[in-house]
Order: structure tokens, then sequence, then C-alpha cells
């Protein structure tokens, strides 16, 4: 397959309500898009960079740049590339995880168009629908927080995640399990504000029956992961230390975590994240689905690989009301607690042309 051209888009998707975790708080998803356009059709992917450096070291403007300057050109001097030979074309530059995650996933989204085969086909999911739970975010007040998750819950999720960080974690983790009772699936994702030590503070949240606790500790520290993880009886789950499968099996090996959050882009795509997938499955490790506010396009595939045997978790993915008023393809709604896994071909999912023109705020083309 020959790539001829690559679309970057910028669009500009204002949140329902704000969102605010313990690093940082947004109020529109700012969105850079890839589309390829080869020999055999055209494929899109959702690279989900914030507009800054603050949450991940990758950021927009940068992942705009090293695409256009190296990789996109990289990739149009390859003969015959297929996603599977992506990563290795793009191996000469370091990092970059996310921007190289997008166009291979353009890549793999065109090849299987062509192919007439969806993502999850591809990927070998088991089920046609997956459950799905919600993140909350940091909100203003308890009061204001146990209303937020009653109407999550009224609409059929399956599973809440509380944002916490220091000054904001044992008091609204235990209104919320007061409030709805041992049966919520309840969890809890610091977004790695704490420091090994306030061990002693986040052994207080053990008494609250969490699902996990997701990445309280820096994302380098996976020594300082294993030695919280022996000192909690709530399961530690790693997310931002999740990069690669390199790295997936160090933590697995160290025993800093008994699940594991992916996130196909910060992983380097879904073909490193069905690796990843493989990797726990082998070692009894759960996982599950994590979210970046992705469009509707990286909600597909995300769907897809939620979709895997091993993902026994809900996801992070939700409906697309959840977070948009409108989205650049059909939303994606909540049906007991499920969303159904896209069939169609690639990812299974059409870009709406005119809303995406309405919303995109830049638009280049590398030939």
């Amino acid at each position: 397959m020959k790539i001829e051209a690559v679309e970057l888009r910028v669009v500009r998707l204002p949140l329902v309500t704000p969102f605010r975790t313990s690093q940082h708080s947004q109020d529109e998803r700012i969105a850079l898009l890839v589309c390829v356009h080869t020999s055999e059709g055209e494929g899109w992917a959702d690279c989900p960079v914030s507009p800054g450096p603050f949450h991940e070291p990758e950021f927009l403007s940068g992942s705009r740049a090293v695409m256009a300057e190296y990789l996109v050109p990289m990739l149009m001097a390859a003969p015959g590339v297929t996603a599977a030979r992506v990563q290795a074309v793009l191996a000469p530059v370091k990092g970059h995880q996310m921007a190289k995650a997008a166009l291979e996933t353009a890549v793999l989204d065109a090849e299987l168009r062509a192919k007439q085969m969806s993502f999850a086909q591809y990927l070998g999911a088991v089920r046609d629908r997956v459950p799905v739970g919600v993140s909350v975010g940091i909100p203003g007040s308890l009061a204001e927080l146990i209303s937020q998750v009653e109407d999550y819950l009224e609409q059929g999720y399956k599973r809440i995640k509380l944002k916490i960080e220091p000054g904001w974690d044992i008091e609204p983790v235990r209104a919320v399990r007061q409030r709805f009772g041992p049966d919520l699936a309840l969890q809890a994702d610091a977004n790695t504000a704490y420091s090994p030590a306030s061990a002693h503070r986040l052994r207080a949240l053990d008494e609250f029956g969490l699902l996990l606790l997701e990445q309280p500790l820096a994302a380098d520290d996976l020594l300082g992961h294993a030695d919280l993880a022996q000192l909690l009886t709530t399961p530690v789950c790693l997310d931002e230390s999740i990069t690669s499968p390199r790295v997936a099996a160090a933590a697995l090996r160290l025993g800093a975590c008994s699940v594991v959050n992916i996130k196909p882009a910060r992983v380097g795509g879904y073909l490193a994240a069905r690796a990843i997938h493989d990797l726990c499955a082998a070692h009894g490790v759960p996982v599950w689905c994590g979210g970046m506010l992705e469009t509707g396009v990286g909600r597909a595939a995300n769907l897809a690989l939620a979709a895997l045997e091993n993902f026994t978790l809900p996801g992070d993915i939700s409906a697309t009301a959840r977070y948009f008023t409108e989205d650049i393809t059909a939303p994606f709604t909540l049906d007991d607690g499920h969303i159904a896994v896209p069939s169609g071909p690639g990812t299974g999912t059409e870009i709406l042309p005119g809303v995406l023109d309405r919303l995109t705020t830049h638009r280049e083309i590398l030939r």
C-alpha cells in the first residue's frame, strides 16, 4: 500500500461539563486528527494529545511538527507500507508514541477498509458489546459529586471512577461508598498525584472496597508502586506508567501492579495494546481500556480493543453524550451499561464531513 498524502486536522469540541483531574482542568477537547490517503483508500485516526505538555510529554503542536517534518516523509518514502510495518519504519525517530500510534492506526483503518474487515475482527474481539464505566472529575463540593454519580448510575453506567488528589481523596470516596452502598463498582484514580510518603493516607482507602487504585505515584516510579502494592489491600493499577509492552513486562515482573489500564495511544498503537493484553493474560493480570477524551474515531477503535477476552473490567470509553454535545461521527450510546462494538470495515464509524469542517480550526495536507 502506497501512502499518497496525509491530512492533519485540528478540531475544537466543547465539553458538556469541565473535566478536572489532579493534573489539569479543561472545558474543551482540542483534537488532532490524522487521515492517510493511500492507493487503496483512506483511513482516519485520533491522536489524543493535549494542547500543552502538562499531562503527557507529547503535545499537539509538537505532534503536528514531528509528523510533518519526519514521520510522514518517512512513511511516504517506504515501499509497501502496512500497519504492521509502521513502527519499524518510524523507529529511527525516538519517542513520540502518540504521533506514531495515530499514523499506524490511520494506516490500519485504510488497510482494513480495503479488506472489508473490522478492527474488532482483526484484533480478535470475543464480544459484540462491552460494559463501560464513567470517570468523574474533581467537582466543587461533595454534594456536587454525589449528584453527578447519581446521575451516571441512573444512566446505566456499570462502574464509577473518582478522580482524587491530596486533600480530595478519603472524604469523597467515603461519601460515595456510604451513599451508594458496598455493591457499587468503585475505583479511584490519582493521576500520579501522590509520593511514597503518602502511603499511610492511601492505606486509608483500603476500607472502602475499591476495585483498584489507579496510578498513585509518578509514572517512572515502578519500584515505588511495587513497594506500595505490598502495603495496600486495594489492587494497584498502572496507567501513565504503561508506555510500551516492554515497560508492561517490567511492571509485572516487579509486582508494581495487579491490574493494567491500556491506553492505545500511549503505548504506541493498537498492535502494541494487543500485545500488552496478551502479556497480561498470560500472567493472569486483568486489563481495561482507558479513555483520553477521544473523538468518535478513537472511541470506535477503543471499543474494538475492549472487546478482547482479557478486558474484564469496564473501561473509560463512555457514551458520546458524557463528553460532547456534538462529535465528528455519529454518537455512541449507552444500552444497559454497555456500548456496541462497531462491526463495519476499519473502525466501523464514518466521519460527518459537514460537522468536521465546521469544527476544524486548522488543516494541512502533506504530500
